[in-house]
This record gives structure tokens, C-alpha cells and sequence, in this order.
């Protein structure tokens, strides 16, 4: 399996499926998850002649457990060193969440010269928790009820979270799939408790002004029913602040596109690397 040690020394585990003479396109992937969440992207997008990249980012999956540097910065750091490392140019950048978050800082800390267009979807940026500047968003005590959850039991926290809102299985009619739920355990358990812990902070970060320095073109697609990310405080607060933004929205749709809305995601993605 493919690692790159960043500068830390961390190691960061990746998957590099497809052409490696294709058009690049990298996830970015969502908390407490890892890069297998991706895979339908991935799959579908590297039989259609593209590279498909994903990470696992520090602390969760297969990558190094640290106990230090599980931050929004740290984050987009490693990202530039394992673009850097596979030589990618004229990516797309493709973040589902916190993923979000992580590419919109690594483009306003880093800069777009590698990167041709992004796709954010459900994604925490421009500012998540509820303040003055972000009325819509979530309440702090939303956050510090997860930080205490997982203190108590994080296995059951693990369990609550994806049979219930974060795939949206607790809305009447809603048809539960036992393996999503599965998959969103083992994916969070496999993870370090310190990296899962630290990241909500990425969660208060204040995105507005990396937003504003994008001069890329930039797809958001949010679902209107995400109880995870109010829809007001994310996609329809994000498109606010691009200068070449495009918004898509799922009527009904939850947090989790990329698992419950695989051909609607994977299509949205072919066309926008096509247009």
C-alpha cells in the first residue's frame, strides 16, 4: 500500500487508481471517515480514463495516528506535499464535509497553480458554528455534546450518527441500508480518538476569506434535508463568497451524496471535469 512521510514524519497512506496519464482528481474526505469513502467516485471516475486520488488524512484510517498537528493547516500541508509528491497539475480538488474545509484552506494557504476546479459537497466552510457572521450555522453546544459523546462512548456515538442523521435513515420512509452504517463504524473506529476529537475544531475555523481568494471554478452541491450542515450556513453561504461558483442542490437530499446519491454525484463530477 502507497504511503509518502510528510515533513513530520507522519506517514499518510493514498489510493492512486486509473490513468496515470489522465486528468488528476483528488478527495478530500469527510469526518471521523477515510479515503474508502470515495470509492464509487473513484471507481466510476478512473473508468472513464482519470487518476483518482484519495488520502487518509492524519490521524484517521491507515495513516499515522498523530497526536499532533490534527488541524485545518496541517491538513492542507500534507495535501500539497502528496500533490507535490505524484507531480499532480490541473487537478480537481473534490472535498465531501470536513474534506470540504481541507481544500478550501489548501487553496487559500497554498494557492491554485496546481489545481484547475474544486467540488465541494455538504461541506463545513465558510463557517460552521453559529456566530455572529454565520447565523445559520450550528450552536457550539451541538459540537461540545459530540466532544462529551465521544468521551463517554465513541463506539455508540459511532453507532448514533450514521443510523441516524448523517445518511438521513431516521426520516420517515427512509430506507436504511445496514452496510452504509457498517462502513461509517468501522471507517470511524479504525481512526485515532485524538484525530477525531481535535478535528471538530476545523469546524469553527473561518473560511470566508479562503473562499474569496478562489479564482478557480468551484462546484457546490449540497442536499436541502443535510441535518449534519444546515444548507443556509453551507452551500447557499459558500456560493456567496466564489468569484466563479456553481450550485447545485439536491431536493431532499442528506448529508452523505456521495453514498446516497452515487450516479447523481459521479455524473455531476464527469461533467463538471468535461465542461
Amino acid at each position: 500500500m502507497p504511503y509518502l512521510t510528510v515533513k513530520d514524519g507522519a506517514e499518510i497512506f493514498y489510493k492512486d487508481w486509473g490513468n496515470k496519464e489522465g486528468p488528476a482528481v483528488m478527495f478530500s474526505h469527510g469526518w471521523p471517515l477515510t479515503s474508502d469513502n470515495w470509492e464509487n467516485q473513484m471507481f466510476f471516475l478512473a473508468n472513464k480514463g482519470y487518476r483518482a486520488v484519495a488520502h487518509d488524512r492524519r490521524g484517521h484510517g491507515r495513516s499515522s495516528q498523530t497526536w499532533e498537528g490534527n488541524d485545518i493547516d496541517t491538513w492542507a500541508d500534507d495535501l500539497l506535499q502528496l500533490i507535490e509528491h505524484l507531480d499532480l497539475k490541473d487537478v480537481m480538488l473534490v472535498g465531501h464535509s470536513t474534506g470540504g474545509g481541507e481544500i478550501v484552506r489548501f487553496c487559500g494557504r497554498h494557492g491554485t497553480s496546481r489545481v484547475k476546479k474544486a467540488v465541494i459537497i455538504s461541506g463545513t466552510p465558510p463557517l460552521l458554528v453559529k456566530t455572529e457572521v454565520s447565523p445559520d450555522g450550528v450552536p457550539m453546544e451541538v459540537f461540545d455534546g459530540f466532544r462529551a459523546a465521544m468521551l463517554k462512548d465513541r463506539a455508540q456515538f459511532f453507532l448514533d450518527v450514521p443510523t441516524g442523521p448523517f445518511f438521513g435513515f431516521n426520516r420517515p420512509g427512509a430506507t436504511k441500508s445496514q452496510g452504509m452504517i457498517d462502513s461509517w463504524f468501522r471507517q470511524g473506529m479504525q481512526s485515532g480518538f485524538k484525530a477525531v476529537y481535535d478535528c471538530l475544531r476545523s469546524w469553527e475555523t473561518d473560511l470566508r476569506g479562503d473562499l474569496e481568494s478562489m479564482d478557480i471554478p468551484v462546484l457546490v452541491i449540497q442536499g436541502d434535508d443535510d441535518q449534519v450542515v444546515p444548507v443556509k450556513a453551507g452551500a447557499l453561504a459558500t456560493i456567496k463568497f466564489l468569484k466563479k461558483g456553481k450550485l447545485k442542490i439536491y431536493p431532499g437530499g442528506a448529508h452523505a451524496l456521495p453514498n446516497t446519491e452515487v450516479d447523481g454525484i459521479n455524473e455531476d463530477l464527469l461533467n463538471f471535469l468535461e465542461e
